[in-house]
C-alpha cells in the first residue's frame, strides 16, 4: 500500500499507519525507510503517541482473529511487530519520557506472550530502552546575588581555538536536549512558554552574545578593547572552521551590537586584516536572501555541524503558518505536503544532534565558562558602560536624551515575524474570561460576584470605551454578572481589537521580531531576545522597564500599585517603508512620536478577503521560505 499512498493529495492517519506496516517484509527489512521514519517522527503533530500505540493494540488482535483466513494476516502481524521494534530503536527517548506510551507497548508484548507467540514478542524489546531523563533537566543559573562577579574567568587563559571548542561543547550539550515536542510547542505558541529546554538554549545564546560585549567593554583603553575584538574575531574564525554556525552567530551578533559598533576610537586600532576577516563573517551571516549565504555554506558541510537554530525555527513557523495541518474540516485527511516539509527541517536538526563534536573538552573549564556566561547586566547597563568608555561627542550625530540603545546594524537581521493564524472564538473567549476574572478580582469590592452601579463607576474611569451600565446589564437586575461582561466584551472584541483594559499581567516572552518597548521606545532585539508581554493587552517592554511603564489611558495605578491596561483611541499613523536586503521593514509613526516596527514575511493577500496565504503555499522551496 505504501506505493499507492499519494501524500500530495493527503491521506488519513490510518492509511499512513497501514502503509508503514506494509513497508516492512517478514524479515524486518524496510522497503520505504523515508516514509516510516517520517510518520514515526511527525505523527505527534497530528495525534498523541499514546493514540498511535492504541491503534497498534487494536490492529494486532484483529489480525490474529483473522489468521485462519490465510498467511497474509500472519505476515501483517510480524510486520506490525517489526514496525514497533523500529519505532523503539529510532526514537527511544519517546518511550522513556512517556510512561503511558511505554505501558501500552508493554501491554502489546504481554499480549503476544499470553498467546504463545514468542517470536513476535521477542521483536519488542521495550525493557532495554536507556534513560533520557537528562534531556529534561535544565541547568540552573546562579543566583542574582552573585551578579558582581568578574566578567570572565577564562578569556585571558585560553587560546582562541580552545575557547571556540569549549563554547561549541557547551552549546551542543544544551542543543542535544531539545526534542520534537519542544520544536512543536515553539511553533504552536510562537514563544518558549512552558518550554524550559528551548528557553535555556536561547538564554545560553544570548549569554554568549552579551559576554562578548562585556569582555570588550571591560577594558579601559581603546587599544585594549581593540585587542579583545581581534581576539573574538579569531574565535569566530575557529567557530567557522568547526562548522558551528550557531555560536558564530552569537559572537558576531555580540560584536555587531550597537554598544560595540559605536566605539569609533576602538575600531580605529583594529587592523585591516582583522577587519577583512570580520567583513567576510558578517557577509556569510547576513539575512539577505533569507540567509542564503549561510544556507549554502551549511548545506556543503559534512560531519559535525551546528546550525543557526533561530533560522530553522523560523522556517518551521513559516511552513506551519503557510499550510494547514488538515485538508478537510473533519480533520481526517492530513496534509502530506506539509508533513514532508516539516520533516525535511526536523530530520536535519535531529541528524545534527546525532553527531558529537570531534574534539574533547575539559569539564572543569566548561563549568568555569558557564559561570562566566551567567551575567545579569541589562541592555541599558551595557549601553551605559559603552557610553562611559567612549562618550558621545560633537562629531557624533545628535541622539535622543534617552540612553536607550539605537537599533543594531543591519549586518545581522533579527527574526522575521510571521503572520499569526486568526484565533478562533474559543481562544478569544478564553482570553476575555481571564480579563473579566481580573476585573472582578480588582473591582468587585464587596466580593459578591457581581458588579454594582457604584463599582461600575470606578471601572468606567479606566474603560473609556465602556457603554452605559444598562447595556452590560442584559437581564436588568441592577448588577452585572461575569457572564454578562464576557458577552459584552465578546461582541466588542473586534472593534476594540481585544484590548479591554485591565491589570497588566506580564510574562516573559521570546519575540520573533524587534518589538518596541512601550515605556522607553527602545527595541527588544536579538535572535533570541526575551522581554515582558502583558497576557491581557499585549503591551511589551524590557524587563527593567516593567515598574516604570506608564499607562496612557489611566493617570493613576490600580489596586496595589499595579498598572492598568488601557484602551487607546485610534491614532492617525503615517507609514514609511524602506528596503534592506530581502526584508521590508514597515515603520509606523504616530502623533506622539512612538513607533512600532518589525520584519514581515511576504504574504499574498487580497484587499477584499481577510485570508492571507504565505508564499510557500505556491510551491516555493521548503528550506527557503521567501521573505520580502
Amino acid at each position: 500500500m505504501s506505493e499507492t499512498l499519494d501524500l500530495e493529495k493527503g491521506c488519513t492517519v490510518d492509511e499512513l499507519l497501514q502503509g508503514c506496516i506494509e513497508a516492512f517484509d517478514d524479515e524486518g527489512k524496510v522497503r520505504d525507510p523515508q516514509l516510516v521514519r517520517m510518520f514515526l517522527m511527525m505523527h505527534p503533530w497530528y495525534i498523541p503517541s499514546s493514540e498511535l500505540a492504541a491503534k497498534l493494540l487494536q490492529i494486532y488482535p484483529s489480525l490474529a482473529r483473522q489468521e485462519s483466513r490465510g498467511s497474509e494476516n500472519s505476515s501483517l502481524q510480524v510486520k506490525t511487530c517489526h514496525l514497533v521494534r523500529y519505532w523503539i530503536s529510532a526514537f527511544p527517548a519517546e518511550f522513556d519520557l512517556n510512561p503511558e506510551l511505554a505501558e501500552q507497548i508493554k501491554e502489546l508484548k504481554e499480549l503476544l506472550g499470553r498467546e504463545g507467540n514468542q517470536r513476535h514478542s521477542s521483536l519488542i524489546d521495550i525493557e532495554s530502552v536507556p534513560t533520557y531523563k537528562w534531556k529534561r533537566q535544565v541547568t540552573q543559573r546562579q543566583p542574582v546575588a552573585q551578579k558582581k562577579r568578574k566578567t570572565s574567568l577564562l578569556f585571558d587563559h585560553l587560546e582562541s581555538g580552545e575557547l571556540a571548542e569549549h563554547l561549541t561543547h557547551l552549546e551542543y550539550h544544551s542543543f542535544s536536549k531539545i526534542l520534537f515536542q519542544d520544536y512543536h510547542s515553539f511553533v504552536m505558541h510562537g514563544c518558549t512558554v512552558d518550554n524550559p529546554i528551548l528557553e535555556r538554549f536561547i538564554t545560553l545564546f544570548n549569554s554568549v552574545s552579551q559576554w562578548v560585549q562585556l569582555m570588550v567593554l571591560s577594558k579601559p583603553t581603546a587599544q585594549q578593547r581593540a585587542q579583545v575584538i581581534t581576539r573574538f574575531v579569531m574565535v569566530a574564525q575557529r567557530l567557522l572552521q568547526l562548522q558551528n554556525f550557531n555560536t558564530l552567530m552569537a559572537v558576531v551578533g555580540g560584536l555587531s551590537h550597537s554598544s560595540i559598533s559605536r566605539l569609533k576610537e576602538t575600531h580605529s586600532f583594529v587592523s585591516q586584516e582583522t577587519t577583512k576577516v570580520w567583513e567576510s563573517l558578517t557577509e556569510l551571516l547576513t539575512s539577505v536572501g533569507n540567509y542564503s549565504r549561510y544556507r549554502r555554506r551549511f548545506a556543503e558541510c559534512v560531519g559535525f555541524k551546528f546550525p543557526i537554530l533561530g533560522v530553522h525555527l523560523k522556517d518551521l513557523v513559516a511552513v506551519h503558518v503557510a499550510l494547514p495541518d488538515w485538508l478537510d474540516r473533519a480533520h481526517k485527511c492530513l496534509n502530506g505536503n506539509k508533513m514532508q516539509q516539516l520533516f525535511s527541517i526536523l530530520s536535519e536538526l535531529a541528524m545534527v544532534q546525532s553527531i558529537r563534536p570531534p574534539f574533547e573538552a575539559n569539564p572543569d573549564l566548561l563549568n568555569l565558562l558557564m559561570v562566566s556566561l551567567d551575567q545579569y547586566q541589562t541592555e541599558e547597563e551595557i549601553y551605559q558602560l559603552s557610553l562611559q568608555r567612549e562618550p558621545r561627542n560633537k562629531s557624533t550625530p545628535s541622539s535622543p536624551t534617552s540612553s536607550t540603545p539605537p537599533p543594531q546594524p543591519v549586518v545581522i537581521e533579527e527574526w522575521a515575524s510571521v503572520p499569526k493564524p486568526k484565533p478562533d472564538q474559543a481562544i478569544v473567549r478564553k482570553h476575555i474570561e481571564k480579563m473579566v476574572e481580573s476585573v472582578f478580582r480588582n473591582f468587585d469590592v464587596d466580593g459578591d460576584g457581581h458588579i454594582s452601579q457604584e463599582e461600575f463607576k470606578i471601572i468606567r474611569n479606566n474603560f473609556p470605551y465602556l457603554c452605559k451600565f444598562g447595556d452590560l446589564d442584559e437581564n436588568q437586575d441592577g448588577c452585572i454578572s461575569r457572564e454578562e461582561m464576557i458577552s459584552y466584551f465578546m461582541k466588542s472584541s473586534t472593534d476594540l481589537n481585544g484590548k479591554m483594559g485591565f491589570i497588566h499581567s506580564f510574562h516573559e516572552t521570546t519575540f520573533l521580531r524587534p518589538v518596541a518597548c512601550r515605556h522607553c521606545k527602545g527595541l527588544i532585539l536579538g535572535l533570541y531576545k526575551q522581554g515582558l508581554k502583558c497576557r491581557a493587552c499585549g503591551v511589551s517592554c524590557h524587563k527593567q522597564c516593567r515598574d516604570l511603564l506608564s499607562v496612557e489611558s489611566s493617570p493613576c495605578p490600580g489596586p496595589g500599585g499595579q498598572h492598568l491596561c488601557g484602551i487607546q483611541k485610534s491614532r492617525k499613523r503615517t507609514r514609511k517603508r524602506w528596503r534592506t536586503g530581502s526584508l521590508t521593514s514597515t515603520y509606523e509613526a504616530d502623533a506622539r512620536g512612538g513607533s512600532l516596527w518589525g520584519w514581515r514575511v511576504r504574504t499574498i493577500s487580497s484587499l477584499d478577503t481577510p485570508h492571507h496565504h504565505h508564499a510557500l503555499s505556491r510551491g516555493l522551496p521548503v528550506t527557503s521560505p521567501q521573505l520580502m
